[in-house]
């Protein structure tokens, strides 16, 4: 495959999204209507566990204009589950979700029936008519609870402790004999997720005459849930469509398989009717996944030079009530790059997965890497404060080097994932990030106290993990001589289109202006197509479009060669024209008549790994327990840069969520599994004013090996070290009174209670 030349690829081309949205003619699935359609809203528990009495709906359909009320045994003999799409170990299998409770109910929020109506108003109504009674049984919330074996989740699996993951390098307890020093932490993330701007909805079609299904408002991974609704509808996969529209964010959570992704689906084959739900923000707040709640006891063994020589530990992860589509990976994540970019030889991480009666857990941005950065990083600072080193000297001592590369990550068990780090030189982005941030200067008033505040800085490193599997890319010639772009990513507002248009115009040798559309997602695009997660889009979907570009360009040849009477290998295509011998020129757009759409396809299975350093400055203020960030550096290696503007807005906006992350966001529950939080009021996320002092270089220092881009995966970065950088730099500024804020968040509460016992 050859590799492009750069012309677009690295320029800050403003997105070519932009102008429909900023006009308001984006179409999102809110936005559609139909003649014949009914509204749907789910009734969901309001006991976080307990068995199921009754379900009454009399009142409910004796409303007018109200079609029907779904409840499990509607469904037929046996209830469809949702099946686990990554991570599916055998033991996973007995905790899969059914899309609706069927003999319990194990959280708040959990669907129990589905009522559909004229409107969603007249919905909601009889959504109130229906009698539901539940017998309670105690909450199960915590590990200790999880653990203890008091109750049950699900009876018949006799365990709240569905697996345990395993990732082993080395020999850890080895390491740790004789070992010059050691230290163990207990250190807690709190559960915490993403907040898009649009929540979740579906409109589903059904066609009698034909038997297909449409589904409207798709996203994420569009053909993965085709092939899930398919199999539990008992239809071909040719029969089912799902539909891209406009998605208002996505971050990991938006565009998993739903309950209601089968239900709203069902309930237009069952009534012949176009059926529309959208989620309200409380239901986003109960029903949609969760992310984040793990703790760690983590331990570090050094030598007396401060450089480490093992990890080991064990961390527990609630997942919540089920195993849903991407429940295992944050606690695979977890335990793979718990050592991060560090030279660790030996390592030994336990992670325990565990149910509870909480809100289901799955993939939010930087999943699992978020929660282990912060636990590494502060554990290492401790470390590094014990033997007497400067924090910074101990993570260049410990950093990979370039020479060691490729670097091998510990392997997790028992899934058998082994993975390695595909290049970089780390102390590049630390001693920049550094620079940056006048690391010497800050340093002088690191853990003073100055007009009222204790001041306090922080360094972190990172990697990131991205690109594996495989995607899909079609390209057609027009009749203008312009090019139609389709590829199997999804478009989550991260700026594909911009990108993939870059992408495609370099490698065909085209101006921007000559690419008519770039379509994603959707099923009917093409046979296939992987979607957009794990920072995967550039990687394989960019690579994809190559391999594309360079079977067009040698159609293009063999069509001009064809109507000149000359070898193909004498045209050369550039511009829009085929140029052959004798000045002769064929215009693109007079061969597009005898060229087929050319499908292409793109697999690695190995991972690109992007890396950075972050670096902050802040200020707590003792009486409100209040932290302000001050300065926020970062500084990342994402092997090659596509687009500098959709770049830094990624790493920006991946850093305020850290930010809200750290210290801001909490997903409270009491011991009865309700939860406290369910709304703005209580949940705080970051607003415009909060963090405006974020600064960001992006470098391509070293282009991955293992793409025809060069690129690695850069959507998430920005979020991973916010967590373990900001506890450090609170744990600086108050190292004069021995605070250690070894739990998430740093609230102001949370805060100023941990300066209040450290006080006495």
């Amino acid at each position: 495959m050859n590799k492009i030349v750069n012309s677009l690829i690295g320029a800050p081309i403003e997105r070519l999204e932009d102008p429909r949205f900023l006009r308001g003619r984006g179409t999102f699935v809110g936005d559609l209507l139909a003649d014949d359609m009914l509204h749907a809203v789910i009734l969901r528990s309001a006991v976080a566990h307990g068995r199921i009495v009754s379900i009454d709906a009399t009142r409910a359909l004796a409303l007018a204009g109200v079609r029907a009320v779904l409840s499990a045994a509607d469904l037929g003999d046996e209830v469809p589950k949702i099946p686990i799409r990554l991570g599916a170990l055998e033991s996973l299998k007995d905790y899969q979700q059914p899309v609706l409770a069927v003999t319990k109910v194990r959280y708040v929020g959990e669907p129990v029936a589905v009522v559909i109506a004229d409107s969603a108003a007249l919905a909601e109504d009889a959504m109130e008519l229906v009698d539901v009674e539940i017998e309670p049984l105690p909450a199960i919330v915590d590990r200790d609870q999880a653990l203890s074996g008091r109750g049950l989740l699900f009876e018949e699996t006799r365990s709240n402790h569905p697996a345990m993951l395993s990732a082993i390098k080395g020999d850890a307890d080895a390491a740790f004999k004789g070992a010059y020093y050691t230290r163990r932490e207990s250190l807690r993330v709190q559960r915490h997720s993403a907040m898009p701007m649009e929540s979740r909805g579906l409109v589903a079609a059904w066609d009698a005459e034909a038997d297909t299904m449409t589904v409207y408002g798709a996203a994420k991974v569009p053909f993965h849930s085709r092939r899930i609704l398919a199999a539990l509808m008992d239809l071909p996969e040719d029969s089912v469509t799902m539909i891209e529209n406009d998605v208002g964010g996505g971050f990991g959570v938006r565009g998993e398989f739903y309950p209601e992704d089968f239900l709203i689906p069902f309930a237009a084959r069952r009534l012949g009717r176009t059926v529309k739900w959208i989620e309200d923000r409380r239901e986003h707040f109960l029903a949609t996944n969760h992310a984040r709640e793990a703790e760690c006891d983590l331990e570090i063994a050094c030598d007396r030079d401060g450089r480490v020589i093992a990890l080991r530990g064990q961390a527990w992860v609630n997942t919540g009530a089920y195993i849903r589509t991407t429940g295992p990976v944050a606690p695979r994540n977890l335990a793979q790059v718990l050592s991060g970019p560090y030279h660790v030889e030996n390592i030994h991480i336990d992670v325990g997965i565990l149910v509870t009666n909480k809100t289901p857990s799955g993939t939010y941005r930087g999943p699992g890497r978020f929660e282990a950065d912060f636990f590494r990083e502060r554990l290492f600072d401790l470390a590094a404060k014990d033997l007497g080193i400067d924090r910074v000297e101990f993570r260049r001592r410990n950093l990979v080097r370039e020479e060691d590369m490729p670097w091998p990550l510990a392997t997790v068990m028992p899934m058998k994932i082994e993975t390695e780090c595909d290049g970089g030189d780390y102390a590049i982005t630390l001693d920049r990030c550094l620079a940056e941030f006048d690391w010497p200067a800050k340093s002088k008033v690191a853990g003073k106290f100055l007009d009222g505040r204790f001041h306090g800085i922080a360094i972190a490193c990172y990697l990131e993990g991205a690109g594996s599997g495989e995607e899909h890319a079609r390209l057609a010639l027009e009749s203008d001589g312009s090019v139609s772009v389709s590829v199997g990513s999804s478009s989550l507002g991260q700026g594909v289109e911009t990108v993939f248009a870059q992408i495609t115009c370099d490698a065909l040798e085209l101006p921007l202006d000559r690419i008519r559309a770039v379509a994603h997602g959707s099923t009917d695009l093409l046979p296939n197509g992987g979607g957009s997660f794990s920072s995967r889009s550039i990687v394989l979907a960019g690579s994809a479009l190559i391999a594309a570009a360079d079977k067009l360009k040698a159609a293009i040849r063999e069509a001009a060669a064809a109507r000149l009477g000359c070898d193909a290998a004498d045209i050369h295509v550039t511009d829009g024209k085929a140029l052959g011998p004798g000045g002769a020129v064929v215009a693109f757009g007079s061969l597009a008549s005898e060229i087929s759409p050319i499908d292409a396809s793109y697999t690695n299975p190995k991972r690109t790994y992007s890396y950075g350093a972050h670096a902050v400055h802040v200020a707590v203020d003792p009486g409100t327990g209040g932290v302000k960030v001050l300065d926020y550096m970062a500084v990342e290696d994402v092997g090659r840069i596509i687009n500098p503007l959709t770049l830094h807005g990624q790493c920006t906006g991946a850093i305020v969520q850290g930010l809200g992350g750290a210290l801001l966001e909490h997903l409270v529950y009491d011991g009865d599994g309700q939860l406290l939080t369910g709304s703005y009021a209580d949940y705080l996320l970051p607003t415009a004013s909060d963090f405006p002092a974020i600064r960001v270089v992006a470098l391509e220092d070293k282009p991955s090996p293992n793409n025809p881009l060069g690129a690695k995966g850069a959507g998430e970065g920005g979020i991973i070290p916010t967590g373990g950088v900001i506890a450090n730099a609170v744990a600086n500024a108050l190292a004069s009174i021995n605070v250690a804020p070894n739990a998430l968040p740093l609230s102001p509460p949370r805060v100023w209670e941990l300066i209040r016992a450290a006080k006495g």
